[in-house]
C-alpha cells in the first residue's frame, strides 16, 4: 500500500501500530532510541513479509526527525502515513518536578509530534497527499494529578493538531492530520518513565492493550476521519469534561492518586528512560506488565469497582456545586 513512519517504534503502541500497518500492506520506518527493541520491531515487520528500517532517533530533536524523514523516502520510498507516538513523562506530583524534568516531557510528548507533523508535511503538501496521525489521550481533555508534564504535552498536541488542520482545509489540501485519543494501555512505559512516587505506577482502569490502540490508529490511516476516542469509560468521562469540568476535576482529584499505584512500593533502583533509553540490552514489546486487567471495561476489577466511581462522582458534583 505505500510507506509509513511510526516514532516511539521500539515498545508500546507504536510497536503495535507498526506492526499493524505492516499487516496492512505498508513497508515501515521505524523512529525510536531504543536500538534494541527497534531491531525486533524490524523482525516483527519482516514477518510480516514487509519491509522494515530501523532508524535511532530521538524526536525530541527536529534535526534528527528531518534526518530520519530523508533516510525513510531514501530507502522506503515516498511517505504515506507518519504516525507520531512517541512519549515519555514523569509520575510525580508537580512541586517535585524539576524544570529540567519538565521541559524533557515535554520535549518528546508534545514537540516530538510537531516535529514529526514537520516533516511529515514537507513532504506531503507539495504531493497533495498523505495522512498524519498524532496520539493522543483522554488525558488532553481531562488533566489528573500525578500527570502535569503528560497532560499538559497532550492538551498541547490536541490544540496544535487542530490549527495545522484549519490550516490545510483553509488550503484546500488533500493531505489530512488525525487525532487518535487513547485509554489507559498495557505498555512498558510504567515500568520505565521517571516516577517519584513511592509506589509502582500503573494505568488508571479500564486498561486496553497496544493492540487495540493500533487499530485505531490504522484506521485513522486509513481513513483520514478527524478525531477518535478509544474506550466507552474514556468517551464518557471526555464528554462529561466538556459538559461538567469542575465535577470531573473534583473526580480526578478525589481518585486517581491512588488509581495511579499498585500496592507495590517503586523500586530504590528503579530505570528510568526520560533522558536515555532503558532498553539497550533488552526487548521490551508491545505490552507491559498489566496484562491480567487489559481487558478494558470487561475487566471485572473495573465492574467491580464502578459502585464506588458513582459514588465518588456523585460526592464530586457535590464538591464542585460549593465551589
Amino acid at each position: 500500500m505505500g510507506v509509513a513512519v511510526v516514532t516511539g517504534a521500539s515498545a508500546g503502541v507504536g510497536r503495535a501500530t507498526a506492526v499493524a500497518l505492516a499487516a496492512h500492506g505498508y513497508d515501515v520506518a521505524l523512529l525510536a532510541r531504543g536500538e534494541t527493541g527497534l531491531e525486533a520491531a524490524c523482525g516483527d515487520i519482516e514477518a510480516t513479509g514487509r519491509r522494515a528500517l530501523a532508524i535511532p532517533t530521538d524526536v525530541g530533536d527536529a534535526a534528527q526527525v528531518e534526518a530520519a524523514a530523508t533516510r525513510a523516502e531514501v530507502e522506503l520510498g515516498e511517505i504515506d502515513v507518519w504516525v507520531n507516538d512517541a512519549m515519555t513523562t514523569v509520575f510525580s506530583w508537580f512541586h517535585d518536578v524539576t524544570p529540567e524534568e519538565f521541559a524533557r516531557a515535554t520535549n518528546v510528548t508534545y514537540l516530538g509530534q510537531v516535529y514529526g507533523t514537520m516533516s511529515a508535511l514537507r513532504r506531503m503538501r507539495p504531493r497533495d497527499r498523505g495522512r498524519i496521525v498524532n496520539v493522543g489521550s483522554a488525558l488532553a481533555f481531562v488533566g489528573i494529578p500525578l500527570q502535569a508534564a503528560y497532560c499538559g504535552a497532550k492538551f498541547a498536541v490536541r490544540g496544535f493538531t487542530e490549527s495545522v488542520r484549519a490550516e490545510l482545509l483553509h488550503d484546500g489540501s488533500n493531505v489530512t492530520i488525525s487525532l487518535v485519543h487513547l485509554p489507559a494501555v498495557n505498555t512498558p512505559q510504567f515500568g520505565w518513565c521517571r516516577s517519584k512516587l513511592p509506589k509502582q505506577p500503573k494505568p488508571v482502569p479500564p486498561v486496553y492493550q497496544p493492540e487495540v490502540a493500533a487499530r485505531a490508529i490504522v484506521r485513522s490511516a486509513l481513513d483520514g476521519k478527524r478525531s477518535r476516542i478509544v474506550g466507552s469509560w474514556n468517551t464518557g468521562i471526555v464528554g462529561a469534561a466538556a459538559v461538567a469540568p469542575a465535577v470531573v476535576a473534583q473526580y480526578a482529584a478525589r481518585t486517581a492518586v491512588d488509581a495511579q499505584q499498585t500496592d507495590q512500593p517503586a523500586a530504590p533502583e528503579r530505570a528510568s528512560n526520560l533522558c536515555e533509553p532503558v532498553d539497550r540490552a533488552h526487548d521490551a514489546g508491545a505490552e507491559g506488565d498489566f496484562g491480567d486487567h487489559a481487558t478494558g471495561v470487561r475487566d471485572l476489577s473495573f465492574v467491580r469497582s464502578l459502585p464506588r466511581a458513582l459514588s465518588d462522582l456523585f460526592l464530586s458534583a457535590r464538591a464542585a456545586m460549593r465551589d
